[in-house]
């Protein structure tokens, strides 16, 4: 944060952090978990079927990091939207809005082509960090965002 202008430095990340904890919180435990029971099986069962009950945890943990890998990136050359599985990049003049009604687990952005997308950089499970990056981002898109309209003050 630029104390003089009380704006975010750029490039600027924002992530969930209750939903990254216990997503990798899990994926440790499932892992060490499944490696301990493959340590403690019975002598009649093959290495193979330890290693895959070790890989089992592991696959486990990788579908737990798609919960916790989205993210929300504000650079001078524009957004980048992280959610699950996809990846968007938006210039700032494509994002017009960004709002997050009560009661809805994450904030959306509307697009200038008339869509929106969803936002699961920012979780409203984290409270008020939520709404302070939600601001902080609101702030940045008044900045940076949509020129104005010609005629338009």
């Amino acid at each position: 944060m630029d104390e003089a202008s009380k704006q975010p430095v750029l490039p600027r990340t924002w992530r969930p952090r209750a939903v990254r904890m216990v997503a990798y919180g899990l994926g440790v435990l499932i892992v060490a978990t499944m490696a301990v029971l493959a340590a403690i099986l019975p002598g009649d069962w093959r290495i193979m079927d330890r290693f895959l009950l070790v890989g089992l945890g592991v696959a486990i943990a990788a579908g737990l990091h798609l919960i916790a890998r989205p993210r929300l990136v504000a650079a001078d050359g524009g957004v980048t939207v992280v959610n699950g599985i996809r990846t968007h990049v938006l210039s700032w003049a494509e994002v017009v809005d960004i709002r997050m009604p009560v009661g809805e687990p994450w904030p959306s952005v509307d697009l200038s082509d008339g869509t929106t997308l969803a936002v699961m950089g920012i979780q409203s499970a984290d409270g008020e960090l939520a709404l302070r990056n939600l601001e902080e981002f609101r702030s940045l898109l008044h900045d940076r965002g949509e020129a104005q309209e010609p005629g338009r003050s």
